[in-house]
């Protein structure tokens, strides 16, 4: 029996961090991790997939420069063999330094490596090891959803896992699923030269609610690459391809991206020992404010409590969770939501989506990228912002975009809800010409005119 002050389990984002802020307090934990260290973020995730996505951009955009007579975009021919072995070495130098300042630092008693599995809520098992700690962590982060079904296709069918794998590209691929991850990558396979369908059961990409930022980035991306939405896929064998079906549409691919979401990786863990309810997921209550199990002392963080499945969320969640196991309780006030889908046009939301507002308690203003002039100087003049203001105060509860330079805009929003800024506040900071910001400049008047009290505003602070 080993008597340690926490355990840590899972060695991802959320629990490298957890990890860290527990050792500026704590002399006596571990760190306990089963499978390959590295986070999923720089080795299957965020890191390899924007690496791609950007030599996809850089190969594609040439195409389109005829316009401002540029000759010779079209000549441009992708070695696909040396564009994923440099999307490796680039996710390779990532997973290393990810390595060199935090893994590779520890001790063989600060880091262990094997499969925790709890016997009660102070006590777990590694190995032949059984640990006993006053707090545990449970960071085990997630893995990609493939349905037991098309387990009969082997390799044909693959996730984010196996992808960056490969030498080659597929020539035909159907990519099942249209949320951040299968928008994403799936246009980025489009661009490298594959000849991609798009798959969603639901009525729209990216999980957007708001009814007319569908219509637009619906619109936007069947442009690009065929898009099928509203029905489920089926998969069957034909010959050595596959051929999936959704609805009356089917197509014969030669691989299928399943981009389903991801599960929490809780099987090991044996969390039915913790003497509490679980739910259909396979997890305990938690306390999204303090990251607490229960009433037990035990803590979630990251991928695998699945409420927010972001690195920055990730991070935030281990610090929480590393604090309150090693300090008095606290609660915690979250950071606003904050949601960027890296494709062209960007994808973008903050704050409140529309769907969790109330259509009478708001009013709404919206600018089409269309007209935007720095957007047309750019060629990327497809999209929309929408903001969302509450009616009574004027304060900025939300907003979605569909634009280029989108993931700059988001961040702006997010700090200003925030800081819980009305609109009025906002339109009187500097607005360059000519810029993105422009548009949202744009959205943000029309709101305000829409408020139904409300002074003559000059867009400037009065002195006098």
């Amino acid at each position: 029996m080993r008597e340690v002050e926490v355990a840590v389990i899972g060695a991802g984002s959320a629990g490298l961090t957890a990890f860290s802020v527990v050792q500026q307090t704590s002399k006596n934990s571990v760190l306990i991790n089963g499978g390959e260290l590295g986070t999923t973020c720089a080795r299957v995730g965020c890191m390899p997939s924007k690496v791609g996505i950007q030599v996809a951009e850089n190969f594609y955009h040439p195409k389109s420069f005829k316009r401002y007579g540029i000759g010779g975009g079209d000549a441009l021919t992708l070695d696909q063999e040396e564009a994923m072995e440099y999307i490796r070495d680039l996710r390779d130098d990532f997973v290393f330094g990810l390595l060199e300042n935090t893994t590779d630092n520890y001790s063989s008693d600060e880091l262990i490596e094997g499969y925790a599995q709890f016997i009660d809520a102070n006590t777990i098992q590694v190995g032949e090891q059984t640990i006993r700690a006053q707090k545990i962590i449970i960071a085990t982060g997630s893995t990609p959803v493939i349905p037991d079904a098309w387990a009969a296709f082997g390799d044909k069918v693959f996730s984010t896992d196996e992808l960056f794998e490969m030498e080659t590209l597929p020539a035909r691929v159907a990519v099942i699923g249209l949320g951040v991850i299968g928008l994403e990558l799936g246009q980025m396979l489009h661009r490298l030269g594959v000849e991609v369908t798009g798959i969603e059961q639901l009525d729209t990409v990216a999980q957007l609610t708001d009814p007319v930022a569908q219509k637009v980035a619906n619109e936007a991306f069947a442009k690009e690459f065929p898009i099928w939405l509203g029905q489920a896929a089926e998969i069957v064998a034909e010959g050595e391809a596959l051929k999936v079906t959704a609805g009356a549409q089917s197509v014969v691919v030669d691989r299928v991206f399943a981009s389903l979401g991801r599960r929490p990786n809780l099987e090991r863990l044996g969390l039915d020992k913790l003497g509490v309810s679980l739910n259909a997921q396979g997890l305990p209550p938690i306390n999204w404010q303090t990251m607490q199990v229960a009433d037990l002392p035990i803590f979630m963080a990251g991928d695998v409590v699945v409420n927010r499945p972001i690195l920055h969320e990730a991070n935030d969640e281990g610090r929480i969770a590393g604090f309150n196991a090693t300090h008095e309780m606290t609660a915690f006030k979250r950071k606003t939501p904050l949601m960027i889908t890296f494709t062209d046009p960007n994808i973008v939301t903050a704050g409140q989506t529309l769907e969790a507002l109330t259509a009478d308690d708001i009013v709404i203003g919206e600018m089409r990228m269309a007209p935007v002039g720095r957007a047309r100087i750019m060629g990327s003049n497809k999209g929309i912002i929408r903001v969302y203001v509450d009616k009574t105060s004027g304060c900025l509860l939300g907003m979605v975009m569909i634009g280029v330079r989108g993931e700059h805009i988001a961040h702006l929003m997010a700090w200003a809800i925030q800081q819980e800024m009305t609109v009025a506040e906002i339109l009187k900071m500097p607005f360059y010409h000519p810029v993105i910001e422009e548009a949202l400049q744009a959205a943000l008047n029309q709101a305000y005119q829409k408020l139904p009290t409300r002074e003559v505003l000059v867009s400037m602070e009065r002195v006098s």
